[in-house]
């Protein structure tokens, strides 16, 4: 993924007014992050845990979404997968949902997934990160780079109210 801007990335918010976008907080020294390394960015507000943010960039535009997390229970300590990047976890997914884009979203509906509560997919899809719970696969680590950009290309469909066309 290539380096974004703070304005790039406050921009490129499917699903939240300008305004809310323009208050979220952003994670400090973007300048330093592997972005080389990432497929997105995907952190948590230090401010409010429940909140949560991911952005990639698509057809060369950024895209971004605020996610928010489901209440802590616990089923949570169970082993989970993340519907991203397939890792699995112990207590270590989440349910984050998203509000869709545009009308439907201000009518209050929304698509959630299951993701790694620490946004790090693409840090354990390339082996840069462990989870301690470790499935064989088969399949190489171009394959689950590809998989994970793929399983994200969906869920931003759903959140943009594209899903199936």
């Amino acid at each position: 993924m290539r380096e974004l801007t703070d304005s790039e990335i406050r921009a490129a918010f499917l699903n939240c007014s300008k305004g809310e976008a323009k208050r979220l907080n952003l994670p400090r020294e973007l300048s330093e992050l592997p972005w080389v390394d990432l497929d997105f960015l995907g952190w948590r507000d230090p401010q409010a845990p429940d909140r949560a943010y991911l952005v990639t960039v698509q057809d060369d535009r950024p895209q971004a979404v605020v996610l928010r997390s489901s209440s802590a229970a616990g089923w949570q300590l169970r082993r989970s997968i993340c519907s991203l990047c397939v890792t699995a976890h112990t207590g270590g997914v989440s349910l984050l949902v998203a509000p869709l884009a545009g009308p439907a979203g201000r009518q209050g509906n929304s698509v959630g997934a299951y993701m790694c509560s620490d946004l790090a997919c693409s840090l354990y899809v390339r082996g840069l990160r462990e989870t301690g719970t470790r499935i064989h696969e088969s399949l190489t680590p171009e394959q689950r780079i590809d998989r994970l950009r793929g399983n994200l290309a969906g869920f931003l469909a759903k959140v943009r109210g594209a899903e199936g066309n």
